[in-house]
C-alpha cells in the first residue's frame, strides 16, 4: 500500500508485549536518523501516547471499523510521501474482531510482525508462530519477534522449526526494570511519567541487541532494516509493482460549518482522553481550537463551546482545587448555556460543577439544549420490595390451584421473626413474608 517500508505489528492475545517492542523499534529507528511514522489500530487513548513520544510524531488510530477503508488509504498515503519507516500497532489478537487487525493488514498489504510472549515455552514457540502464519492465505506474516526470552540458549531454541519463510527477527531478553506501570484503565499516561524517555532509549537499546540475537532457519542474522529504511518489505513491493490497491484517496471536502466558531479544549494529564483527528476534525470544520490546562491554573479562552476531555480528574482533584477560578469560569459558561460536553468535574471545598447534558439544535451546531437528569437509583431495600410486590401480583394472576407453589417464599433464616413486616415498607405486600434482615 506505502511507497516506504510498513509493518502491522501485532501478537497472538494482549499482554504479549506489542506496545513495547513498536516503541523500541520506533526509537531505535528515529536515533539512527529515520523518519518514523507510528499508527494504532482500535479504540486506545494510552499507548498513542507512548508511541508518540517514541516516534516523535502524532499518532493518530488506523482503523477499518473506526475510520473506514478510505480515511485510513487516506492516513497511510499522507505518511508515506515523509516517512522512511511505518509501524501499525495491532489490537488484541492478529485474528480477533470484525474488522480484525489481520483485515487491516490483508487491506493494504501489510507485511505482519508477530510478537509472542515466549517466556513459558521452547520449541512450542515455532508451532504458534506457524499456526498463525498460514491461518489465512490473503496475509504475508514476515517474520515473529520473541519477547522475554530468558538467555541466548533459550532464543535458539525457540527458534528451532521455524520455516524458511519464518524467520525471527529479534529475541528481546526478559527484563522487569523495562516495564511501564499501569492501571485500571492500561498504561499510565505519558505525561505522567517523567522518566519516559529514559525507557523509551533502554527498551531502543534492548531492540538493537535483540535484534543481533535473530537468525533465520540457515544460522544468519536477519536484520528488520537497514540505514536506508531498506527492508523486508522491499523485495515484497518489488514482485507487485508499487503495492497499492487503488490510487490515493483525495481529501474530503467539508463544509466549513464552524467558521468563526471558538472551541477551547483541555489538554493536561486531567483531560487527555481526546484523538488526534477529533481536533483535525474540528479545525478542517473552521473552528478555532483553543487548548488550555486546568491544573496548570491556565484561564478558560474566550469560547462559544467548551469541551473537557475524559481522562482522570479523580487523580488531580488537589490540583483543580488549587485553582478555584477554573470552577469559576466553568460556572458562568454553563449560565450563559453554551455547550460544554465533557465528564463530570468536582472536588471537595469546591463548587461542585456538573456540566449540562445537551443536544444540538437544528438553528446552530452551538446552540444547546438542557435534557432531562437520568432518574436515581433505587437501593437494594427498595429493588426487594419491588421484586416481592411483582411476585406477588404474578401469584394473584395464577387459577385458585396453583398459587400455594408459585414463587413460594424462602425459608426464614431469622427465627422469631415471622410476625414481624419488612421494616423498608410495612404497607407493601411483602408485609406477609418473614422480616428481611434484624431490623
Amino acid at each position: 500500500m506505502t511507497g516506504c517500508p510498513a509493518f502491522l505489528i501485532s501478537a497472538p492475545a494482549s499482554g504479549q508485549g506489542k506496545t513495547s517492542v513498536t516503541a523500541a523499534i520506533a526509537r531505535s529507528a528515529r536515533r539512527r536518523g529515520l523518519r518514523v511514522r507510528v499508527f494504532k489500530t482500535g479504540p486506545d487513548y494510552l499507548d498513542p501516547m507512548v508511541l508518540a513520544r517514541a516516534s516523535g510524531h502524532t499518532v493518530y488510530q488506523l482503523d477499518l471499523f473506526m475510520g473506514g477503508e478510505a480515511h485510513c488509504r487516506q492516513l497511510l498515503d499522507d505518511a508515506s510521501r515523509d516517512a522512511d519507516l511505518i509501524l501499525v500497532e495491532g489490537v488484541m489478537g492478529l485474528f480477533d474482531g470484525k474488522p480484525s487487525s489481520a483485515d487491516l493488514a490483508a487491506a493494504f498489504d501489510l507485511p505482519v510482525l508477530v510478537v509472542l510472549d515466549a517466556s513459558a515455552m521452547a520449541q512450542t514457540f515455532a508451532a504458534l508462530a506457524t499456526g498463525l502464519a498460514r491461518f489465512r492465505d490473503d496475509i504475508v506474516v514476515a517474520g515473529v519477534i520473541a519477547n522475554r526470552v530468558g538467555s541466548d540458549a533459550h532464543a535458539r531454541m525457540v527458534a528451532e522449526g521455524l520455516p524458511k519463510e519464518l524467520p525471527l527477527i529479534a529475541a528481546l531478553k526478559r527484563n522487569g526494570d523495562l516495564s511501564l506501570p499501569e492501571r485500571h484503565l492500561g498504561l499510565v499516561q505519558a505525561l505522567e511519567l517523567p522518566e519516559l524517555d529514559a525507557q523509551l532509549d533502554a527498551w531502543a537499546d534492548a531492540w538493537d541487541v535483540g535484534a543481533g540475537l535473530g537468525v533465520s532457519e540457515a544460522g544468519d542474522r536477519v536484520p528488520l532494516f537497514g540505514t536506508q529504511g531498506r527492508n523486508l518489505l522491499a523485495g515484497r513491493q518489488a514482485k507487485g509493482g508499487d503495492g497499492k490497491k487503488g490510487g490515493p484517496v483525495d481529501g474530503l471536502a467539508l463544509d466549513r460549518r464552524l467558521e468563526g466558531c471558538r472551541i477551547a479544549v483541555a489538554s493536561d494529564a486531567c483531560f487527555s482522553f481526546i484523538y488526534p483527528a477529533n481536533l483535525d476534525l474540528l479545525r478542517a470544520l473552521g473552528a478555532d481550537v483553543r487548548e488550555f490546562s486546568p491544573i496548570a491554573g491556565e484561564d478558560l479562552p474566550g469560547c462559544d463551546a467548551l469541551w473537557l476531555p475524559g481522562g482522570y480528574p479523580e487523580l488531580h482533584a488537589e490540583a483543580l482545587r488549587a485553582h478555584p477560578r477554573f470552577f469559576a469560569d466553568l460556572k458562568a459558561h454553563l449560565e450563559a448555556q453554551r455547550p460544554s460536553p465533557g465528564p463530570r468535574v468536582s472536588c471537595a471545598a469546591t463548587p461542585s460543577i456538573t456540566p449540562r447534558r445537551t443536544r444540538r439544535s437544528r438553528r446552530s451546531p452551538l446552540r444547546a439544549i438542557p435534557m432531562p437528569a437520568a432518574p436515581p437509583r433505587r437501593s437494594m431495600r427498595a429493588a426487594r420490595c419491588a421484586r416481592a410486590t411483582s411476585i406477588t401480583t404474578f401469584r394473584r394472576t395464577l387459577p385458585p390451584s396453583r398459587r400455594s407453589s408459585a414463587a413460594s417464599p424462602p425459608p426464614n433464616p431469622f427465627p422469631g421473626t415471622e410476625s414481624r413486616p419488612c421494616c423498608s415498607n410495612p404497607a407493601s405486600p411483602i408485609s406477609r413474608r418473614p422480616c428481611c434482615g434484624p431490623c
